[in-house]
């Protein structure tokens, strides 16, 4: 996993979630979730039978997909304004 160091780790933290340390606010693990599903999907375009690896892309999906709906419920303006910046559900 070396394309997210802890430094790019950090700045997601701090812009998603408030702070570095706030490892655990929703909107920062859906942009940790968005960036790594970016990376293997770029993985999968030219590596088309690696299974195994879109079999993990499908579980990192369900996962972002039931913390978005979590957020959905209990936050509506923080869920909103999320995938604006995420680029989210165009």
């Amino acid at each position: 996993m070396a394309y997210l160091t802890s430094e790019s780790k950090a700045k997601y933290f701090s812009e998603f979630g408030g702070s570095a340390t706030n490892t655990g606010s929703i909107e920062a693990q859906v942009a940790i979730l968005t960036e790594r599903i970016n990376h293997i999907s770029k993985h999968l375009g030219t590596n088309k039978k690696d299974f195994s690896t879109q079999r993990g892309l499908m579980q990192m999906v369900g996962k972002r997909k039931s913390l978005l709906a979590y957020l959905s419920k209990h936050n509506l303006s923080g869920y909103r304004a999320l995938i604006e910046k995420l680029g989210l559900r165009k």
